[in-house]
């Protein structure tokens, strides 16, 4: 049996995330009635990464639960890096075209602290301060290859790379860097968080419509 990945992206807005719920409309919940009805039997989807709800992807992959068996290829272990990006609005007004799409961010921002903070990030550190205290997590560590602010116009985005993601991860590190940014925490405050802090005292959770799973890498 030959292992068939699929290459997904979708709008997340309408959905409850990616992992299959009773009663939910999710990703996951679609794509599988979708394929059995096509394939005319029952169909389990492995993914890399479950994003939650309201959360897009660009490109999500995701392989067929019984070709991972017999190839022994894991879509979420097998995967050396996960990339998401995360995109502000900073114009005066919101635009339409961006609702839904982007967080509408009409405050002061420090773009040097901004980057300071996301310097930081390089390496391996505990992430405990940037994920829900209710958590199946058993591991804390993350190893962060990659982490930037850039801008495009109107459109200011936070993009990162890393082995892995912990639930609510990147929302929170956005929350947490807004804070920075409008001079309400310190970049020095936000560093010792990456030493294991607890959730208390990292920054509030951004909202889920600006967050996208850009890549997954093998």
């Amino acid at each position: 049996m030959a292992t068939v990945r699929l290459d997904i992206e979708y709008d997340g807005a309408s959905f409850k995330g990616w992992a299959a719920q009773p009663g939910l409309r999710t990703v996951q919940g679609e794509l599988e009635a979708a394929l059995a009805t096509v394939l005319r039997e029952p169909v389990k989807l492995t993914v890399a990464g479950r994003t939650d709800t309201g959360v897009h992807a660009l490109g999500q992959v995701a392989v067929t639960a019984a070709s991972v068996v017999e190839d022994g290829f894991d879509a979420r272990r097998s995967a050396k890096s996960r990339s998401y990006r995360y995109r502000l609005l900073t114009r005066s007004a919101s635009s339409p075209f961006e609702q839904g799409r982007a967080l509408w961010w009409p405050h002061r921002f420090d773009p040097e602290a901004l980057q300071a903070c996301a310097s930081a990030l390089s390496g391996t550190h505990d992430f405990t301060a940037f994920t829900p205290t209710q958590t199946d997590h058993v591991r804390f560590d993350r190893d962060i290859h990659h982490a930037s602010w850039e801008q495009e116009g109107d459109i200011l985005s936070f993009q990162i790379t890393a082995d892995a993601f912990m639930r609510n991860m990147v929302r929170i590190l956005v929350g947490t860097m807004l804070e920075v940014a409008n001079g309400r925490r310190s970049p020095e405050s936000f560093m010792k968080l990456l030493a294991g802090a607890p959730r208390s005292a990292a920054g509030d959770t951004a909202p889920p419509h600006g967050l996208y799973l850009e890549k997954v890498s093998y």
